[in-house]
Parts: structure tokens; sequence; C-alpha cells
């Protein structure tokens, strides 16, 4: 964001040889640089606060990773553990809640979360989208290729695919209660017993009430369908054929009658009972104490045993066959954890399964037999996720250190040592500074993984502090693209940066850290589009003008103004977004109303400081938006631009102030860095 004037005059009047330095220095031991360099590895890590697709449900915690990796940069946690905590933050021998939000990286794809047992193959979906975030944003690798059939232009083989697999094959998904362990163990004890009770009463509820249904289908509704249909419905149960059975039951369950028909038909003493049970489940909900804070992750265990949740009721006739097995969702003792068996699946399909696999890492990148579980102490997983994150992060991988250094450069110059930022194999391109890159990678481990290390070599090299206006027709010639850094790339800065200047130039923005999202104000129309989850509306002021990264991110409706400056799809790992140039841009700097109040926020603090001095106002005005001073001729062609809106406007100061400040929002050196 810019400098206020202030910070610009500090530095400037800095005699010291190591101003430059210190400033760095400054700036990384900001809570601000977290927010910042987190948000770059939260589009790695498609995070989103939505669950996407038809549904998109609220994740209403999700919001405790973002502030996880926001910590994480903050601290300069070394970036082996940062991708140890996320792929195994649960197997660690001393895992903390930290490290238990830390995997909702695995969590934080896009999911149904809509009758997953009536669809077994979504699970398989999860999965390859874990193995693809993990290898892409890790290795810099599209090992999901391989699904199917061996990678069509990588040594990466399906049976690599697959042993991969195995390693996330046990995932279950998980709340995290964030509170001590006597007081989760005490809630969880009081839901159990309540949810107990109240599966029972409404079971004895369903057994009032279900000779009554059936009549009223036979009477009011059966009379709507074919012949066959009718005479299965109307068998005694005893009499039915098997697909009579189904098709009765699919008929009464999934048409339904209505409630006030069976409330109406009740006997007396059956609708006095029906009344009582009602009150003791609204008792016994109204009882269970407050749920713990939580936040949303994985751990081992098995599916197969997975509990009900939104939308799960398995629909007649579908579904998953339950195996007739002995066992539980997570596991409870006494011997060892057991995986889930994982099965080779022909061109992929889950019904076309073969071999057993056991874990394994890319045969390619594999040197020796390292192990491939590490159990915790616990023994309360399979410690696969362990052994994989570290293989990742050691320092024998050729792959894990050059990715990140990479993506360091790439957010410093627009443009990384490899431009293809998520893909190292040969479909990707190639480095324009290979020795460069080695040499990055090399002092990135030897600095203990630090981000922050490669920071200070980065940005006191002298390819980063050269100018963008420097002109050379030479290199111009030989290097048009500038692959070469003979000047600082000019970049545009992104969506939410753009948000992020202007509403800290007019003095509106809340620098708050962490916690919920917020909810910016979207037109009501947009609104209407909106097929499924929440859009809490906010008010168009204070309460919503915090950082943007802080902003509610909904798969199904991406923020409007984000999205028309190329905010990157939010179901996949992106590594570098692209930079379009299209009329809806200026169209939405012009129009935008939280545009026009920003810029009337800002008009405001510069009369305030300024009074009625109009040079002294556009000199407050260049300063604080553009960290410089006016030019004379810059002055010239603003007094008379004031001069109209006076002229206009009655010769009112923040009206006139207010159009210049828009002006000022809408300039090429306000919306681009150099």
């Amino acid at each position: 964001m810019p400098p206020s004037p202030e910070e610009v005059s500090q530095f400037v009047k800095d005699p010291s040889p190591k101003a430059w330095e210190s400033l760095i220095e400054q700036l990384l031991s900001s809570p601000h640089y977290g927010e910042r360099w987190g948000r770059h590895w939260l589009d790695v890590a498609r995070y989103a606060d939505s669950s996407g697709f038809e549904h998109d449900r609220d994740r209403p915690t999700a919001w405790r990773y973002r502030d996880y990796v926001v910590r994480c940069f903050n601290q300069d946690k070394p970036y082996n553990l940062f991708l140890e905590e996320q792929l195994a933050g649960d197997e660690l021998d001393e895992a903390t809640d930290d490290s238990r939000i830390a995997t909702g990286f695995l969590r934080a794809g896009p999911r149904v979360e809509f009758r997953e047992k009536d669809n077994p193959q979504y699970r398989f979906d999860y999965l390859d989208d874990m193995i693809a975030t993990t290898s892409q944003a890790m290795l810099g690798l599209t090992v999901q290729c391989a699904r199917c059939h061996d990678h069509k232009f990588d040594p990466i083989s399906q049976k690599d695919y697959y042993r991969l697999q195995a390693i996330f094959f046990p995932f279950v998904d998980v709340n995290y209660y964030l509170a001590p362990e006597n007081a989760v163990q005490h809630y969880l004890a009081a839901r159990r017993d309540s949810e107990s009770r109240i599966r029972s009463l409404r079971e004895e509820m369903g057994r009032i009430e279900a000779p009554y249904r059936e009549e009223i289908f036979k009477a009011e509704v059966l009379n709507r369908f074919p012949k066959d249909a009718q005479l299965a419905v109307q068998k005694p149960e005893d009499r039915r054929t098997p697909g009579e059975k189904l098709l009765a039951e699919q008929l009464i369950r999934a048409v339904g009658v209505p409630e006030e028909s069976i409330q109406r038909a009740l006997r007396s003493d059956d609708r006095r009972r029906v009344v009582e049970i009602k009150e003791q489940i609204k008792n016994l909900e109204n009882a269970l104490p407050a749920e713990p804070a939580s936040a949303i992750g994985i751990t081992d265990g098995d599916y197969r045993f997975a509990p009900d949740s939104y939308g799960d009721e398995p629909a007649p006739g579908k579904g998953v066959k339950q195996e007739q097995l002995a066992g539980s969702f997570l596991h409870e003792g006494p011997g060892p954890y057991v995986p889930p068996p994982c099965y080779f699946l022909v061109r992929g399909d889950m019904n076309n399964r073969t071999e057993e696999m056991r874990p394994g890492f890319l045969s390619v990148l594999t040197e020796g037999k390292p192990p491939t579980a590490i159990v915790p102490k616990s023994g309360k997983t399979s410690g696969r996720r362990r052994a994989l994150a570290q293989w990742i992060g050691s320092a024998d991988n050729p792959l894990t250190a050059r990715v990140m250094v990479n993506r360091i450069w790439h957010h410093h110059f627009g443009r990384g040592i490899v431009a293809s930022t998520n893909n190292f194999g040969a479909m990707g391109d190639p480095p324009s500074h290979p020795d460069l890159l080695d040499w990055l990678a090399c002092e990135f481990i030897s600095h203990g993984w630090s981000v922050k290390a490669i920071h200070r070599i980065v940005m006191t090299s002298q390819a980063y502090r050269m100018r963008s206006d420097f002109e050379s027709e030479a290199d111009l010639q030989l290097d048009p693209e500038n692959h070469y850094l003979w000047r600082f790339p000019v970049q545009r800065l992104d969506a939410e940066t753009l948000r992020d200047a202007m509403l800290s130039v007019s003095g509106n923005l809340d620098s708050t850290l962490g916690g919920p999202p917020v909810f910016p104000h979207v037109d009501p129309a947009v609104l209407k589009s909106m097929k499924g989850g929440v859009w809490r509306e906010m008010k168009d002021d204070a309460q919503s003008w915090r950082r943007s990264l802080y902003v509610y991110r909904k798969r199904g409706m991406p923020f409007p103004f984000f999205e028309t400056f190329d905010l990157p799809d939010q179901n996949v790992s992106c590594a570098r977004r692209y930079t379009s140039t299209v009329p809806t841009q200026a169209l939405t700097l012009l129009n935008s109303g939280f545009v026009l109040t920003q810029a009337r926020s800002f008009a405001e603090k510069v009369l305030a400081q300024a009074g009625n001095d109009i040079q002294l106002q556009l000199q407050l005005t260049y300063e604080r938006a553009l960290s410089r001073n006016v030019s004379a001729h810059e002055q010239q062609l603003n007094l008379d631009f004031l001069k109209k809106q006076h002229a206009l406007h009655g010769g009112n100061d923040l009206t006139a102030l207010t159009a210049l400040a828009h002006v000022v929002f809408n300039l090429n050196e306000f919306v681009y860095l150099r």
C-alpha cells in the first residue's frame, strides 16, 4: 500500500548508508507483512470460506486456517515446518491447536458436501484435489495427470499416483475443538447423550406416524402414479417383492405426505404423545452446553463409518452399501491404527480396482528407501502424511526449495525465474536463470528455510533496485519482454491491494488483524443470483472496510470488485494471477459507489489538513496517493481542473476536491506499481 507522507519523509531524510536495509527490516517486522504474503499462499492453497458447487455451504471457521498462514509468515516459521504442519499437523508428536488448524490446507478445496453417501466417487475427487494441490504447491509438479494413465510428459507413473493416494486415503474430515481437553470431553459426552436420546425419541415418533403416513399416502397421493406403483404400495408389506418394496419405499419417502395432514389424522392419544416427544426434543437441544470454538481440519480414520452430515441421509435404493466390518470413524484403540485399504484403479475407475496399494513417493525423485510412515506417539494415525511431509521438506529434495524461492521471486518481479510457478515439469517454462535458482535454493536451506532471508537477498540486489522508467534501446531490442530484468517491471496492483490502497489513502482502512470475514456491500441484483450459501450483507462503512484479505471468499459468487480485477479461480491452486485490461475495470473505477465514497473521504482528510490553500491541497493529494511532489506542469493542469469543478458545483471545495481525488484513483500511477 502507499506509504504515508511521514514514512516517505523519514526514509528520504535518513542519511545512513543502511537506510534501505533498515526500511526492509521495518517492513518485514510489520504484522501486515504476514497479511500480504499470506495472501499469496492462500491463492496456492485454493482457500475460500465456502464449499463451492451447487449448495456452496458456509464454512464458518475456515478463517482460522487463513489466520494460521498469516501468523506463520509473520513468525518466519521455517518453510519446511510450515509444510509439515499443513500436511500432518495432527500427526506430530507434540501436536498443537495451530498445527491441527494447519491441516485446513488439505480441507480447503471445493466439496459438494451433499449426499456424499449416494455419490462415493466424490471421495476420489477430493483425494485427487489433495494430491494436485500438494504436488503443485510444494513440488511444482502436475501429479494429478497420472490419475487415469501414466503422465504423458513427466516421468510420473500411475502407480506413483496411487502410492500417493494411499498416503492420503485414510483422511477423514473433523472439527478440532480449541479448548482444554476436559471441557471438550464434557461437551462431547453431553452431546452424545442428548443425540442418543433425541434419536430414540425421533424413532418413536416415526413409529407412531408411519401407519398414518402410509394410509394418507394411499388415500390422497397414490392415485397420481401408474397402476404398478399403486399396486406395490397397496400390497401388504410382507407380500411385496424386493422390487415392490423398493418402489413403495421410494414413493412414500420421496414424495412425502404433508405434515399437517398427519397431525390432523392422529388419534388424540397419539397426538398427545407426539406433542410430548417434540417438547422433550426441544428441551434436550436447549440443554446442550455451548459448543467450544473449533477449526476445520483432517485426521486419519475410517471413512466407511463416517457419521451422517448435511444431506447425507441415503435416498431409498442409493448410497454406499455398508460393509459388514467392525470399526469406528476415529481410532479408539486399544491396538494400533489400521488404515482402510486403498487400491490401484484401472483408468481411474473406482469400480475397477486391482492390487492394494502401499504408500510411497514419486519414483523419479526418491533415492534409497525413505520411511513411508512415521507413526506418532499417540498411535491414533498412520503417520503416512508425516512421512510425506518430511520427504517433501528434506534438504535433499531437489524441488521444494526451488519452487518456493521461485514463488518469492515471482511476487517481487511479477514473473518467476521459472515462469510456470506451479509446473516445473516438461510442459512448464525453462528457468531464465537456472544458476540463480540453484543458488537461491541453497541459500534458502542454509538460512534455515527462512522466507524473510530470501526477501533480504532479493530486495538488496541490484536487480530489485532498478528503475521502472529506465530506457535502453539496445536492451529493448535484445529483451523486449524484460526477462533479464534490465529495468524493474511495471506491475498492476492486484484486486485486493487496489481496494486496500484506496482505503489506506482515504484514511478508512481498519487494520485490525485476524478474525471472522467481513461482507462488503454487494449490489442487490448480484445477490439475487446467489443460489446457495450465505452473504451476510454489511453496510459500505467502517464495519466492512477491513483489509481485503478478510473479505468473505465465496466460491459461488466472487466479490464483484475483485472479480473485475482478475481474482483467480478459487477452486484450484493458483500460483500466478493473470492481468487483463478490460473496459469493466475502467468503468468500475469511474462508477463504483465504493470508489466514490473513498474519494470523498480522501478529499475530507486533505481539506481538514490544508484548509482553503489550493496549492497545499494539491501537494497533499499527490503525497498521500502517489508518494511524491506534484510537478509544475501537473499543478497547473490540476488548478485548471479544480476551477472548473468549483464553477460546476457552486464553489464547493469538498465536491471539487472529491472529483480530483477520484481522478487520482484512476491514474495509472496509482493502479500500477513501479
